[in-house]
């Protein structure tokens, strides 16, 4: 379990260090550049890892659904839409938003799917996220 949770806390390691170079990189071009350049680079790095390992074209792509193919406009919109958010929200409101998000729609989808798991827990974990972000903020509206 340690090792799953380590690699978790990696994968978010990268989400953010991902943002802030993706951010910069829309100060120097534009939000969407900056979604199409991680993509573009980052298809060439999965591409040149997975002809190295083998497993390019080792599934059955016809075999899934047409809605799984859904997670690359999805992703595209995450990345272009981080990249927009840092510039204007800070790295700390970006990724806080993002998390609450994330958990929001996790509850949501734990629910539906009839997940193992205290709804209390769940909605105790969305609202201390929410809390940290209105801390991180400074505990104050701005309108």
């Amino acid at each position: 379990m340690i090792w799953f949770a380590s690699l978790a806390i990696l994968a978010g390691v990268l989400v953010s260090l991902s943002r802030q170079i993706n951010g910069r990189l829309a100060l120097s071009t534009s939000a969407m550049e900056s979604s199409f350049w991680n993509h573009i680079v980052g298809l060439v790095f999965i591409t040149g890892v997975a002809l190295l390992v083998g497993g390019l074209f080792a599934g059955e792509p016809a075999a899934a659904p047409w809605w799984a193919y859904f997670g690359g406009p999805v992703g595209v919109i995450f990345i272009a839409a981080g990249s927009w958010l840092i510039a204007r929200i800070g790295a700390a409101q970006t990724a806080l938003l993002i998390i609450a998000g994330q958990m929001i729609s996790g509850v949501v989808l734990d629910i539906i799917m009839g997940a193992p798991g205290q709804l209390w827990a769940r909605t105790l974990g969305v609202a201390l996220i929410l809390a940290g972000m209105w801390v991180a903020h400074g505990g104050r509206a701005k309108g």
